[in-house]
């Protein structure tokens, strides 16, 4: 009966007619400053008419305020001052806090992922608004996927404030290894546009003023890279401005390399495109932003980029009542070129959508999109920022007094506006917090990529996970009173460590890449839970250590 009502519902909806006796239906998808906006005007235009609904479907339940998102990483303000709860913003608005599968243009419905019962949740749509924005895109990029840390959500700030913590704990306690401490106080920053400079100020402020209260690091260990593609940072500001950005994040201790670009990673190292190796435990990289897959996935016409192409009404090129807007659209400008993706245009685009979709309900005249931007800041950290408002240009204590000023008012609602208000007049007289909060229980299976002559683990190293080879090959070393000598070389689908986990010993091998390889890895308590739970499994891994041990011990294998 469910279903058969469900198909009852979606037939009277089927192909985006209206029925003048329901009202019609607004499905807002992505719950950045272009949807959230696009719901906000659409409440203020439904009023105390009852002809429209709006739906918004977001992967979580808040909006993050992107632009002061960098200030998480040094606690600057609290971890949840960033974020609203959307249903606090637009009461009138139907959340769904859901993951889109798929969207079916011609039909007028999207299906959304299961909940807690894997049921599947189709919803029509009489007006669709794609506001999903973009994603960092690592593929083809070597070891990236595996080793870098993107920097687009809360998530991604928290994981890497407490990576950083992390790093400094190990680096003060490191006295033997000078080459893991050097990657534990090397902190890599890819990508020279405002998020990437952002990154770079808050993490070079925060290690060092950590370092101060650290037993056992110096100031001069602390090594802070920003790599840029371009001859210059801030390509989108004025040049004056971001020669002073570059000039003072300098002399603040941090590295800036020009004309340079991120070529691959490893769990150690950030490999240049001109070759250098720059030891590290704490690769960000902001860049490469990549159209978000589901916009990929649609039959609608795109841009060279993959944008959508949208006329100035922010109407989909080709598609009946399909609407985007923000970074996942190419959005014309008044001048003939395009809206760039900032938040100032996103949310200037979100009014013209909704004028434009109460429009075709309701019927009247349609806008179109005009704004041409009132101006550009960025925080460079430590009271300095940069700024140009109309024309002018202002850098230093007074930029960064005005960036938080205009953000603070931008805060949606007063009480987060006062929660932010109060973190920022303590920052100014309390140290950074320092606490580590370790949320996951565990990390399951991981990938991890290794580059041509770097070693997997050393001989004589603690065996604390298996792995199995994906692509490329290792070598297997073994040194014997002082001589080392190959016992083997392994390729994809082979998998090695195994007897150092069953053994609960030392490794007795190196193992060393031949090529680019990755493997998968699993940690050694979650090889302990699944050998214990399938005894056929851990006979299959003692059969194969005892075969490749040239030795009656099987401790003696090479696999360990």
């Amino acid at each position: 009966m469910i279903a058969d009502s469900d198909a009852l519902v979606r037939s009277t909806r089927s192909n985006g007619t209206a029925c003048a006796s329901r009202k019609q239906r607004v499905v807002i998808v992505g719950g950045g400053f272009g949807g959230l906006y696009t719901a906000r005007h659409l409440e203020k235009e439904l009023k105390r008419r009852d002809d429209f609904e709006i739906v918004l479907i977001n992967r979580e339940n808040y909006f993050v305020f992107q632009p002061m998102l960098a200030e998480i990483i040094s606690g600057t303000i609290g971890l949840l001052d960033v974020v609203s709860p959307i249903r606090h913003i637009v009461p009138k608005t139907e959340l769904h806090v859901r993951e889109v599968e798929a969207i079916d243009v011609e039909n007028h419905t999207i299906t959304t992922s299961t909940g807690f019962h894997p049921h599947p949740h189709v919803l029509d749509w009489d007006h669709l608004v794609l506001a999903v924005g973009t994603v960092t895109d690592f593929r083809g990029m070597r070891g990236l996927p595996e080793h870098a840390f993107p920097f687009k959500n809360l998530a991604d700030a928290i994981k890497l404030r407490n990576h950083i913590i992390r790093a400094l704990e190990e680096a003060a306690i490191e006295r033997h290894d000078a080459d893991l401490r050097r990657s534990l106080l090397t902190f890599v920053v890819a990508g020279g546009g405002f998020s990437g400079v952002e990154v770079a100020a808050e993490v070079n402020d925060f290690v060092r003023h950590v370092a101060k209260s650290v037993h056992g690091i110096e100031q001069d260990e602390i090594r802070v890279t920003l790599i840029h593609g371009k001859d210059r940072i801030l390509q989108e500001v004025d040049e004056q401005l971001a020669l002073f950005a570059q000039r003072l994040l300098a002399r603040r201790g941090v590295e800036i390399r020009l004309n340079a670009r991120l070529a691959a990673a490893t769990g150690n190292e950030a490999i240049l495109d001109d070759g250098t190796r720059l030891w590290t435990k704490t690769l960000v990289s902001t860049v490469p932003a990549s159209v978000n897959p589901l916009i990929e996935s649609l039959p609608l016409p795109k841009a060279k980029n993959g944008r959508l192409t949208v006329d100035r009404s922010m109407a989909v090129e080709g598609a009946t009542n399909v609407w985007a807007l923000g970074d996942c659209a190419l959005v014309p400008a008044a001048d003939h070129g395009f809206a760039p993706p900032t938040a100032q245009h996103a949310s200037r685009q979100a009014s013209v959508v909704a004028a434009n979709i109460v429009a075709s309900i309701r019927g009247g005249p349609k806008r179109v999109f005009a704004f041409e931007g009132l101006g550009i800041l960025g925080a460079l950290g430590r009271h300095s920022a940069i700024a140009e408002i109309l024309g002018v240009k202002i850098s230093g204590f007074a930029a960064w007094f005005l960036w938080r000023t205009i953000y603070l008012m931008k805060i949606p609602r007063w009480a987060r506006r006062l929660k932010v208000a109060v973190s920022w007049m303590l920052d100014l007289f309390l140290a950074p917090d320092l606490v580590q909060l370790r949320l996951d229980t565990g990390v399951g299976v991981t990938r991890e990529h290794f580059e041509p002559d770097e070693e997997v683990f050393h001989q004589g190293d603690v065996g604390d996970r298996l792995y199995i080879i994906v692509r490329g090959s290792v070598e297997v070393w073994q040194e014997t009173a002082g001589a080392a000598s190959r016992v083997a070389v392994l390729g994809p689908g082979e998998y090695f460590g195994e007897t150092a986990l069953l053994e609960e010993r030392m490794r007795n091998a190196t193992l060393r890449c031949v090529e680019p390889t990755d493997v998968l890895s699993l940690p050694k308590q979650e090889f302990s839970v699944l050998t214990a739970s399938l005894p056929d499994l851990r006979q299959s891994f003692e059969e194969k250590s005892h075969e490749r041990s040239p030795r009656p011990r099987p401790a003696d294998s090479f696999a360990r």
